[in-house]
């Protein structure tokens, strides 16, 4: 029980108090009812009084959802929805008012339901800012002093939010002079990505035709990715680009007279990567951004002669996508509904390989995640991947990949299980904690408590750059384990604080999305987050080679390259 206390004095620490107010304000309105119906319930016109009283949690909502939710996204009104719901049980006993068992019923359900909502409302009170009908500068403004009170990693990141404000602020003046949505999105934007925080996104929604954004993708029939050498080779090549001598696998040298790696640094806007040394590799493959309608590109012929080409841009992101979907292992059209489906499927890859996939930290079930994530213990998923490995076994595992490629995180207290059956040792997980006067303390420790059951199987765990948040937690555990090897060609996002803060600006044009619940290592730090140094602190323990043979399996045969290295290294490396 100590691990719920600890955990409820965390997400207390983190909520917006603001909201718990208002959700208190409906319980004690609804608690008076209940005492006003027990004097006044032989007194006929004192119950029709009573009756519209009964809709004061109604207007209470309607006057919060005036002020908090009218203008702002969608997504606004699903975080208070269960305090509404309150509001709407509040109605069910005036319809008994008269009648005396049937009013003590519904009165007492709704009692129990409405605590049940109030303590869950309370769990979740979402960090949720609508700004949406203040001028460009006032959201801006009101967005930098919603991060710098409520942004997690503010310190940690060395976060200085009046100069940013101060970078940024004449951009989005000259969007509120020009009646600009596209550049008030792109001022943004640019902002957010100066914080290097893969739980930082900002979502823009707008009618702008006549503004070109600075992330513009570019078509030229060809995409660029950099090889462990430090070559930038085309790849996705289509004919137009063929038929100017640029081939699958051709060596660019230049890019608008650039080299192409200084092009690359810069050129290409910061999209905000985390890791570095990921931003390096993901900066050539958008090379395309640091383009126009035509692009004078350099590189080295079949005869081994420089060349310099006019390419035009051929609208849309086809080649982009098709390039981005590759280096990912995923197949085109992504679908992003399959990918959960396909959260902990296994089979084996051969007589002796076993597979595990897991793309989220999520049971599927609401009730089963939180009942983890309070407790520390996630006995669910414990049980479920004791049945799956168990199930391998019989099968004829004697080593086993898991594939992390593109996790779009959950729950770290389900990576801690996985764990939990990995190894016969305890081992330090990840600490709740509690950011106070820019200091951060642990309130809640969650470790792995190794069984033991299967610590002498060799593993082999695949991560990459869109590995994040909870699938973040779970390439670093992993990692702690001497029968595991964590591998790929880049390190994974570097991302695993709490997510909960929205800000919606001017309009409803964009909203911003940070953490704003912290996540703790062993040491009382952050877990895993890049510092302002950006440098991994959960990297592979071992780099996939990414050479020209790598490339041409990845991007023009469309060959599974990582998940096929994967199996020889396990079993080249098999005891």
């Amino acid at each position: 029980m100590k691990n719920v206390f600890d955990t409820l004095r965390h997400i207390l620490a983190t909520v917006n108090v603001t909201h718990i107010v208002w959700c208190a304000a409906v319980l004690l309105t609804m608690l008076i009812l209940a005492v006003l119906h027990h004097i006044w319930k032989d007194d006929l016109k004192k119950l029709q009084l009573w009756r519209l009283f009964c809709l004061v949690p109604l207007v209470i909502c309607g006057v919060h959802a005036f002020i908090y939710v009218v203008g702002a996204p969608i997504i606004f009104l699903g975080g208070f929805f269960v305090m509404y719901i309150i509001a709407v049980l509040a109605l069910i006993p005036m319809l008994f008012a008269k009648r005396r068992i049937g009013y003590r019923i519904t009165a007492v359900l709704t009692g129990i339901l409405s605590c049940l909502c109030g303590f869950y409302f309370c769990a979740i009170s979402p960090n949720i800012f609508n700004h949406s009908r203040e001028s460009y500068t006032e959201s801006f403004h009101s967005l930098v002093m919603d991060m710098d009170e409520h942004y997690v990693l503010k310190e940690w990141k060395e976060v200085d939010f009046s100069t940013l404000e101060a970078k940024y602020m004449p951009m989005v003046e000259e969007a509120e002079k020009e009646k600009s949505p596209g550049k008030f999105a792109d001022a943004v934007m640019m902002f957010c990505t100066e914080m290097h925080d893969g739980h930082i996104g900002a979502e823009a929604d707008f009618d702008d035709e006549d503004y070109k954004s600075v992330i513009t993708p570019h078509d030229y029939g060809f995409a660029t990715v950099k090889l462990d050498s430090g070559e930038v080779i085309a790849v996705c090549t289509d004919e137009t680009a063929n038929a100017l001598g640029i081939e699958d696998g051709t060596v660019i040298t230049k890019w608008n007279g650039k080299p192409v790696l200084q092009a690359a640094e810069e050129d290409v806007p910061d999209l905000g990567t985390p890791v570095k040394a990921n931003e390096e590799m993901l900066d050539v493959m958008n090379l395309d951004l640091a383009g126009g309608d035509t692009l004078e590109v350099s590189f080295i012929d079949e005869n081994g002669n420089e060349q310099t080409v006019t390419v035009h841009d051929k609208g849309g992101v086809k080649t982009k996508m098709e390039a981005m979907a590759a280096f990912r292992g995923l197949e085109l059209p992504i679908d992003y509904d399959k990918l959960l489906e396909e959260n902990f499927s296994t089979k084996m890859l051969d007589d002796k390989c076993g597979y595990l996939k897991v793309t989220a930290e999520t049971m599927g079930s609401s009730f089963q995640d939180y009942v983890g994530y309070l407790t520390g213990d996630q006995k669910y998923a414990r049980d479920m991947f004791r049945e799956k490995l168990n199930d391998l076994r019989t099968q004829g595992m004697e080593y086993l990949v898991i594939d992390l490629r593109n996790n779009e995180g959950g729950f770290d207290e389900i990576a801690i299980a996985l764990c939990d059956l990995l190894t016969d040792k305890d081992w330090y997980g990840q600490g709740l904690g509690i950011r106070k006067d820019g200091k951060y303390i642990c309130v809640s420790d969650h470790k792995i408590h190794g069984t033991g059951e299967f610590a002498d199987l060799k593993v082999v765990a695949l991560t990459n750059y869109e590995c994040c948040s909870a699938g973040d937690g779970l390439s670093l555990y992993l990692s702690k384990l001497p029968n595991v090897t964590v591998a790929g060609i880049t390190d994974p996002c570097g991302c695993n604080q709490e997510t909960g803060g929205i800000s919606t600006l001017s309009g409803g044009i964009v909203t911003v999305y940070y953490p704003t619940g912290l996540v703790l290592n062993e040491n009382g730090e952050p877990n895993i987050d890049t510092g302002s140094d950006r440098e991994s602190r959960n990297p592979v323990e071992v780099h996939i080679p990414f050479d020209h043979d790598a490339a041409m399996k990845i991007f023009r045969d469309k060959q599974d390259y990582e998940l096929d290295w994967a199996v020889k290294y396990i079993e080249d490396n098999a005891e």
